[in-house]
């Protein structure tokens, strides 16, 4: 994925965490941050999912990563996406009711 040089000021404390990150992983100051950045931005676009105010595309589109991935991370949080069993058992109730009409 292409990057954009943004200039950025940050609070003392959360470059200080950057700086952990970077030290613990043995990664520059910038990479930690973008580490930081994309699994704040992962559980952002995942609330917003769950909340149904993106759809599924776009949150995988967000993420730069597949649908599939998307369940994962989803599933990995416990949040629920779509329909649960009970959503699903309605759902046939109705569908078996329209056949009969």
């Amino acid at each position: 994925m292409p990057t954009s040089p943004v200039p950025l000021r940050l609070p003392k404390n959360l470059l200080e965490v950057a700086e952990l990150r970077a030290r613990q992983q043995r990664i520059d100051r910038s990479a930690a941050i973008r580490q930081l950045l994309y699994a704040a931005a992962t559980d952002y676009v995942l609330e917003m999912l769950s909340e149904g105010r993106i759809s599924l595309s776009k949150a995988a589109e967000l993420l730069d990563c597949s649908v599939l991935e998307i369940h994962r991370l989803a599933q990995g949080r416990g949040l629920p996406l779509g329909g649960d069993a009970e959503d699903y058992q309605q759902a046939r109730a109705s569908l078996k009711k329209l056949k009969k009409e």
